[in-house]
């Protein structure tokens, strides 16, 4: 409103006006702006800005995804589609499969194979690469079999829905983050483009 009680024009965020004053009232809206927004710790951001760097993550998306989740990334969920591979086919290209070399110690690694391929086989020839291997949903599976076969994996592993991140590849496979409940979704090419974090 403005000082005469009148409603701000369309598009008026409700900051201070132009009226005499103006100087006092820019500085308590700042202020009053500044107390909403999180100040953390400078230890705090050096320590999150190496974990995003280690994940292979910018900073802007892994400070997304925890603000958004309130817990910090404890797994990646891997699609079928995401780690390159094919029909009946487990085997991956060797530049994914050292990708995800990089990320032991620092997260599970999870990974949801589509049918024919069997999450044993991908287990099988990638030994040391997965903490959890499991099935896909398929391409027409309902909401409700997308989140029992996605959290079945999780709970094997007992890991809590919203600190895992899927990694995708198409838009289907986004839609698994909202029905499974997980803390966001990630194209695969932030994580394979761009090659090993240095």
């Amino acid at each position: 409103m403005t000082t005469d009680g009148a409603p701000h024009g369309l598009g008026h965020n409700g900051g201070p006006t132009m009226e005499p004053g103006f100087g006092f009232r820019k500085l308590a809206w700042t202020k009053a702006r500044r107390a909403l927004l999180p100040s953390l710790p400078l230890e705090v951001v050096r320590l999150r800005v190496a974990r995003a760097k280690r994940l292979g993550l910018p900073y802007q998306t892994y400070a997304t995804i925890r603000a958004t989740s309130g817990h910090d990334i404890v797994a990646f969920l891997f699609s079928g589609n995401a780690l390159d591979l094919r029909p009946g086919r487990v085997a991956m290209p060797v530049g994914v499969a050292e990708r995800l070399e990089t990320l032991s110690g620092a997260v599970e690694r999870l990974a949801a194979v589509y049918a024919p391929s069997r999450p044993q086989d991908l287990s099988a020839v990638h030994p040391d690469l997965f903490e959890a291997v499991g099935a896909a949903p398929g391409f027409t599976a309902s909401w409700r079999e997308t989140r029992a076969a996605l959290t079945s994996l999780l709970a094997h592993r007992r890991l809590p829905r919203d600190g895992v991140v899927l990694v995708a590849a198409t838009g289907i496979e986004r839609g698994w983050s909202g029905a499974a409940g997980l803390a966001g979704v990630i194209d695969r090419e932030m994580l394979f483009a761009a090659g090993p974090p240095a």
